[in-house]
């Protein structure tokens, strides 16, 4: 299912696969020429028809997930413009995506594709953009931001203003300080993977600042008292989504809590505490 708008000269792509219940959809956008992320590789019988008469000459990817990934094969192979991704994946590119079952499922089979490094700017037809690297969701994970305008592609930083769940690879600490760093800049409409357009979106990062920084104190707290993981899980993060079990716990509350642990212990053991 596609459902196509278009937001201050930005055309926004929602896809949603069809016959699952998980609620997960994707955007892809498209300005002035450059195509933000592709979609997954499910919604590309959908996504086809709009990739054959769109109008874009270059392609920037936020980072390698396949939900963001999934049609670079197709369009790298029928629309022969660059593709461009954090230097880190480009060898994750040239190579089919390995991930697990239930993913396939939801996302489809990423393919291999050439991609090209990101540099220290991308030009679009009419406007620059700055690629910043916000790692924390993913390693590679970078947001574009265009500063004549303000305008912010955010791939997955944002998603929500409450994380609820995350991958085993997520680090929460390390989107704080992504976060942290995105908001130094100046901005204002945010263009988010998951959650489409966000008015307003530096104050909603700042709410999600806030979230995040205040569930990491309770956790800490909660730690400091002795409670285990589990416990911690029940009292501060206590609902059991069905991506959970379907998932085998590779999304899970517990990830939240178990990183900004494993944060705290390194800070400690650098700062020569434990």
């Amino acid at each position: 299912m596609i459902e196509i708008k278009t937001v201050n000269d930005v055309v926004c792509v929602h896809g949603t696969p069809s016959g699952i219940k998980s609620g997960m959809s994707v955007y892809v956008f498209v300005t002035d020429g450059l195509l933000i992320d592709t979609g997954a590789q499910i919604l590309l019988e959908e996504l086809i028809p709009f990739y054959e008469t769109a109008d874009f000459d270059l392609v920037a990817l936020t980072h390698y997930h396949e939900d963001h990934t999934g049609g670079a094969a197709w369009i790298k192979e029928h629309k022969q413009v660059p593709i461009f991704i954090h230097p880190m994946s480009v060898d994750v590119c040239a190579r089919d995506a390995e991930y697990p079952e239930y993913r396939k499922k939801f996302w489809g089979k990423r393919d291999a594709f050439k991609a090209e490094p990101l540099g220290k700017t991308i030009h679009s037809r009419t406007q620059t953009w700055e690629p910043i690297f916000t790692p924390g969701h993913a390693k590679d994970h970078m947001v574009f931001l265009n500063h004549s305008n303000g305008m912010l592609f955010s791939g997955d930083l944002f998603v929500t203003p409450k994380t609820k769940l995350v991958l085993r690879e997520e680090s929460v600490p390390v989107i704080i300080d992504s976060i942290k760093r995105l908001l130094q800049y100046d901005f204002k409409d945010v263009f988010c993977c998951h959650a489409g357009h966000v008015p307003e979106g530096k104050e909603m990062f700042r709410k999600k600042l806030d979230y995040l920084e205040n569930l990491r104190g309770e956790i800490l707290r909660l730690h400091d008292q002795g409670l285990t993981v589990h416990e911690i899980q029940q009292v501060v993060l206590p609902n059991r989504y069905p991506l959970i079990e379907r998932s085998d716990h590779e999304w899970d509350s517990e990830h939240i809590i178990t990183s900004i642990l494993n944060e705290n212990v390194l800070s400690a053991r650098e700062n020569g505490t434990i």
